[in-house]
């Protein structure tokens, strides 16, 4: 007898629909028409036209810092029922509704004629400022979210309970690591170099030239090494997950995942911020290598230095400290840097700019933060005795 497998589909419900609301007032100001909730579909039928009096104002702020959801239908009955008041020559002022309702009513509104102009007013250099803290207090707020649903997902995993899939895991070593050692090798030999001949110079005029070996190995091994494999993967890898990510949200495929029960974090984040984690040091140790080795060329050829003196001095030079802080502060700029990408992809918009935008800021904001976790970790542990 055939058996049918039997297999369950996990749905998630959506959250319920918020009813549209909308309401014209008159202030001091002038009239404030407040749009709320969810306008999608034939829920712009409800949008009553404005009183009569609104024509005879001056000023007309359309806000929208309410609205959970809307579509096309808004911005044509918006415009509708906003493009005789701007024939009048209200100024009005847009800059709280979406951007995508924004824009298209920026380009609808008639903006020339021979008897009015229709006049949408931009926010001046304090609004500016208010409405970019506005911003950057919810960025701020979305990044936290996100941080503590990766969180989450390390409980899961630790537990046993993640849906990440181990295939997925081996595939992101493979292209973040092997791919990435040329590159940081190459760099990596280029600052050994200069940091021999800065340093041997300085130490050539005390008579100094053995100590060339301690500055290169402490300073590749304990800071550059670590710094320059961050930065070199944050243009790397960085824009890559946030490119892979932003594609994904941009197609739809991240909500398909949603609908079928999987969650982003565990089937996408947690693969790549494991991965990173893991091959970042090793690739550290490989740059780290190749820059001591790097610092022998001037010390023997320009300062004099042998070759076996520089050699044992860099061994004599290497301690436990200095080894583990740097491979601490390279894991550290890695679990950054994967989460930086990871979360401009997943929070990114639906166009093909959105896509651009996202890699951009993932790169950006990998750096910023690696930079300021050096500077934290080196004064922290500096202060400490370290």
């Amino acid at each position: 007898m055939l058996r049918v497998p039997r297999f369950t589909v996990r749905v998630r419900s959506r959250p319920p629909m918020t009813p549209p609301t909308h309401d014209w007032q008159h202030l001091d100001s002038g009239w404030t028409l407040r749009l709320a909730g969810d306008w999608r579909g034939k829920a712009v039928a409800a949008l009553t036209p404005p009183p009569a009096a609104v024509s005879a104002g001056t000023t007309l702020q359309v806000e929208g810092q309410a609205l959970t959801a809307w579509d096309g239908g808004l911005t044509a009955a918006l415009r509708d029922q906003l493009a005789p008041l701007a024939r009048l020559g209200l100024v009005m002022t847009l800059d709280t509704l979406p951007q995508d309702v924004r824009g298209v009513l920026a380009l609808a509104l008639p903006q020339t004629g021979a008897t009015a102009t229709a006049r949408v007013r931009t926010p001046g250099g304090i609004e500016k400022l208010g409405l970019q803290v506005q911003r950057s207090g919810a960025q701020g707020l979305r990044t936290a979210a996100f941080m503590g649903e990766v969180l989450l997902a390390l409980g899961r995993l630790l537990r046993g309970r993640s849906a990440m899939r181990w295939s997925d895991f081996w595939l992101q070593v493979d292209q973040t690591g092997p791919q990435s050692i040329p590159v940081v090798a190459l760099t990596c030999f280029l600052i050994g170099l200069m940091l021999a001949y800065m340093g041997g110079s300085m130490l050539d005029k005390l008579g100094a030239q053995s100590y060339i070996a301690d500055i290169v190995t402490v300073g590749m091994v304990r800071e550059l090494a670590g710094l320059m494999t961050g930065m070199i993967m944050a243009g790397r890898v960085g824009a890559a997950f946030g490119a892979q990510l932003a594609t994904m949200k941009a197609g739809e495929e991240i909500d398909a995942l949603r609908v079928l029960g999987v969650d982003p974090i565990d089937h996408l984040v947690m693969p790549r911020l494991l991965a990173l984690v893991l091959v970042a040091p090793l690739v550290m140790a490989q740059a780290a290598l190749v820059g001591v080795l790097a610092g022998l060329l001037p010390a023997t050829a320009a300062y004099g230095v042998p070759a076996a003196e520089y050699l044992h001095q860099c061994l004599n030079a290497l301690t436990w400290p200095h080894l583990w802080i740097g491979v601490a502060k390279c894991t550290l700029y890695a679990a950054l840097l994967a989460l930086a990408g990871c979360r401009e992809g997943l929070y990114a918009g639906r166009d093909a700019q959105a896509v651009g935008q996202a890699t951009t800021r993932a790169v950006v904001k990998g750096l910023v933060w690696i930079i300021a976790a050096a500077c934290i970790t080196t004064i922290m542990l500096q202060s400490l005795g370290f």
